[in-house]
Formats: structure tokens, C-alpha cells, sequence
């Protein structure tokens, strides 16, 4: 699913964010990638995303070379993953469902389509109930539980996670990485980027630490995807 190859990136002032990484993340993993601010974490992100070039080595997404992608398929590249943001970034003035339904008439989706679809990946999150309800009247954990649905809703082959639980309490947090376990079931690649260590030594699956742009371990503790996670049907 993830290929870097030999991959490093100065940005310009002479800033080295990642140092010759090379790794594979293959389809149906679910990964932790562990590091503290700095460390090169949000620089893997965005080169996954194509936010950013590698300034050397390549980058493969789903068997796509991103270091030769021509920027006019950048938006079907990432029509592919589905993206949780830390600060969750939902419209203030759209209700939880016109958020997660905007994600789909932005790509021309008919409307039927988004009738059925949307009700569905809230179902699979637990918010059935709060679809009506604008981002100020959820909680936290609720609004986390918009964004994952509004990642969920194009039935994405990827699921990236940049810090999810950083502005949710340690119960929510565990309790959002279970559902992006059960997600993980159905075979869907899952890369949860975090700080959080005891997070990482919560869940049985693989970490990979990173520091000053170095990848400095790799735990390949691969679980089989959905071994302790519930059933979800995308």
C-alpha cells in the first residue's frame, strides 16, 4: 500500500525532515507511527497525502509513483485515503450530516447516492442520533466520530490518522482506536501518526518510531487485521 524507497526531504533553509527512510506498509496493516513533534512525522504524512515531494528516493501509493505523479492526478490519489485530522476541521456552519455529505458533492456524487450513503457510515460510527446536530452542539469524541465518518464515506482503501485523539480524553481515545480497528477488519490500511507511546503499547499492532528524521524502530508486531475488532461492512 506504502512504499518509501531511499526517501529524504530538505525543505528549503537547509531543514531535513526525513533521512534516507525506506519502508512498506502493505495492504490491510494497521500501523503506528510513533514520534515526537519534530521528529519527521507530519513530513511522512504529507508526502503520502503529495502535499510535498520527496527531495530524493520514491514514494508509492497503492502501487502509484508519487514522485512522478503529474499534479492533475493528485485529487484521484487522494480520493483514495480518507483523512482524521487532530482538530477534526468540520464546517461550523454545516450539521454533522451536510459536513460529511459536502465531502461527496465536492466529487460530483449524485445526490441518491449521498442519501443512502451518508446515514450509513454514521451508523458504523455510533452517531446515528447526532446527524442533525452542528459541530458546537457535539462533544469532542463526537466531533472525532464526524471526521472519521466523513474519512469513511468514499469507501477509501486507506485511513490516515494524524494525532486523533490529541484533543480527546484517554477513554475516547481508546474507544477511537477500537473503531479504527474494526474499520482495519474489513482490510482497510490504517496508519495512525501519534506522540503517544501508551497508546501505541495499547493496541497489538506495528510501530514504527521515527526521530530527527530517522526511522529508529520497527516492531513488525503484525496482528491479523480485525482479530479483536467488530464486524463492519463497508
Amino acid at each position: 500500500m506504502i512504499v518509501f524507497d531511499r526517501v529524504s526531504k530538505v525543505y528549503p533553509g537547509g531543514n531535513t525532515a526525513l533521512k534516507n527512510v525506506s519502508l512498506h506498509i502493505q495492504k490491510g496493516e494497521f500501523v503506528f507511527v510513533l514520534g515526537h513533534s519534530g521528529a519527521g512525522k507530519s513530513t511522512f504524512l504529507k508526502l503520502i497525502l503529495r502535499e510535498e515531494k520527496a527531495t530524493s528516493g520514491r514514494v508509492f501509493v497503492n502501487g502509484k509513483d508519487l514522485t512522478r505523479m503529474k499534479e492533475r492526478d493528485v485529487p484521484y490519489l487522494r480520493r483514495n485515503m480518507g483523512v482524521v485530522f487532530q482538530d477534526f476541521r468540520l464546517i461550523p456552519s454545516m450539521t454533522a450530516y451536510e459536513n460529511v455529505a459536502f465531502a461527496m458533492r465536492v466529487t460530483n456524487i449524485p445526490e441518491k447516492k449521498i442519501a443512502s450513503r451518508v446515514p450509513y457510515v454514521f451508523s458504523l460510527v455510533g452517531l446515528s442520533e447526532k446527524m442533525d446536530k452542528y459541530p458546537d452542539e457535539l462533544s469532542g469524541g463526537e466531533q472525532q466520530r464526524v471526521a472519521l465518518a466523513r474519512a469513511l464515506v468514499h469507501s477509501p482503501q486507506l485511513i490516515i490518522a494524524d494525532e486523533p485523539t490529541g484533543n480527546i480524553d484517554p477513554e475516547l481515545s481508546i474507544e477511537m482506536m477500537e473503531l479504527l480497528s474494526a474499520i482495519n477488519s474489513v482490510g482497510i490500511t490504517v496508519v495512525v501518526v501519534t506522540h503517544e507511546h501508551e497508546l501505541a503499547r495499547h493496541f497489538s499492532k506495528r510501530v514504527i518510531t521515527i526521530d530527527h528524521g530517522n526511522v529508529i524502530g520497527d516492531s513488525q508486531n503484525r496482528q491479523n487485521a480485525g482479530e479483536d475488532a467488530g464486524e463492519v461492512v463497508l
